[in-house]
């Protein structure tokens, strides 16, 4: 039996709603079943119960255990790849199309906190800070192109350092802009309470009930060591963590390793000097550091990434060196606790959502992106089962290439990238 405690985390110490649920130790039928219970299997579940879906989501650990209640907590704008890609790849009238569907993933957790009366801290503004020419050239590119070509007209270029030290107390920044329409939450408890409110629908949900095995045909057949589920459908929602379950789907999703620390609470006087506004922060690097505040006045502060797989040693101390690059008044301060998980990235930094056979969806590769985007997979897939594939066939169009290396060649060849990457940030 597998331990289906969550890690420790700060979120963990702070999760509202602990409950646990129960294992499947039978055979069950419903029209849908969704394998995974993060945001992309719960967004899924509610989208489908509400239009009169019997559902039932199998969780291998516990409600959020994945990157859903390991992450940093932002509430990001469009996508990781950037839209002018996005337009090369599809033409600019579907870039549009997609750049108003990620509008729509935001008015999706706005609602749904809204609806589900969600306790997660949801909070308004995220600012991303430049400290290189390069950089704020690629803000004010970003500022004009989000209002021309998608009438996106909430970002505010930040172009001197007195400016910026207003909005956050550090020497290392010089410039930025500030998105109005972006911010941050308590990721955990917004997957729990996404676990409630699909729960008040009729979902139901079953943890430390893996599945071992999808048995593909019409019904589909999920099964777990103690159970299974008969069902018209299947959506395969377990991004980073859907381990072999179907091995078709990790050619093209690489798990990277990402981590945090929290400070002791500083009081609210002096957190607030650090972020008087309250923005989540990132900066604009390829490994990049992102930081905010806590509820409780601590800072929370992530970076570091790992495509080896293996947890940078000393965590704990590794971030209290990031976090004193940026905040180096904080030299009094420890990082009183630490933890990582993996995010699901794609090759090119866009959602995959597809379908292996007729009645067997999945959704993977939010790429660091999945707080807002998987609101609008989760809408995406449930009209596609409902028979309204439009806005599904757009982000099926999205392409996907393969991660190159093959099994056994990927990881290493990524590394190498990776120290070419961290290269590349340290250019002028």
């Amino acid at each position: 039996m597998s331990d289906p405690a969550h890690i420790a985390s700060w979120y963990a110490q702070t999760l509202n709603d602990p409950c646990n649920r129960p294992r499947l130790n039978e055979a069950i039928e419903a029209d849908v079943c969704v394998i995974g219970a993060g945001y992309t299997g719960l967004h899924t579940a509610i989208e489908l119960a509400d239009r009169g879906y019997s559902v039932v989501v199998l969780e291998a650990q516990r409600v959020g255990w994945g990157a859903s209640g390991r992450n940093g907590g932002q509430v990001c704008t469009a996508y990781a790849s950037g839209m002018d890609k996005i337009a090369g790849w599809l033409g600019q009238a579907d870039a549009k199309r997609l750049f108003d569907l990620a509008e729509e993933s935001k008015d999706v957790l706005r609602a749904r906190i809204e609806r589900f009366e969600i306790d997660c801290s949801l909070t308004w503004g995220y600012l991303l800070a430049a400290n290189r020419p390069r950089e704020l050239r690629e803000c004010e590119e970003w500022a004009e192109s989000a209002a021309r070509d998608y009438g996106y007209e909430k970002l505010e270029v930040i172009r001197d350092a007195a400016a910026m030290r207003q909005l956050v107390d550090s020497p290392r920044y010089s410039s930025g802009l500030v998105d109005h329409g972006a911010g941050h939450l308590h990721p955990l408890n917004y997957c729990a309470g996404l676990a409630r409110g699909a729960e008040s629908l009729g979902v139901r949900i079953f943890e430390d009930s893996a599945a071992v095995a999808v048995e593909r045909g019409e019904p589909i057949v999920v099964r777990t060591a103690t159970g299974q589920v008969r069902a018209n459908f299947a959506v395969a929602a377990g991004n980073a963590y859907l381990g072999g379950l179907l091995p078709e789907l990790r050619s093209t999703i690489m798990p990277v390793g990402t981590y945090i620390g929290a400070t002791p609470p500083l009081g609210e006087e002096r957190a607030r000097a650090l972020l008087p506004h309250n923005h989540a922060v990132a900066d604009l690097k390829f490994v990049l550091d992102y930081f905010r505040r806590s509820e409780d006045q601590r800072l929370l502060f992530g970076g570091r990434v790992s495509y080896s797989k293996l947890e940078p040693t000393n965590l704990r101390s590794s971030m209290r060196r990031a976090m004193l690059k940026v905040f180096p008044q904080l030299s009094d301060v420890q990082i009183d606790s630490a933890w990582g998980g993996f995010v699901g990235i794609s090759r090119e930094r866009t959602p995959e959502l597809g379908r292996l056979t007729p009645n067997l969806y999945f959704a993977q590769g939010f790429s660091g992106q999945g707080v807002a985007l998987t609101g609008i997979a989760g809408r995406v897939l449930a009209e596609a089962i409902a028979g309204q594939a439009e806005r599904y066939d757009l982000f099926a169009r999205l392409p996907h290439s393969s991660f190159p290396g093959g099994p056994l060649l990927r990881t290493p060849s990524l590394v190498l990238a990776m120290l070419w990457f961290r290269l590349q940030d340290l250019l002028p």
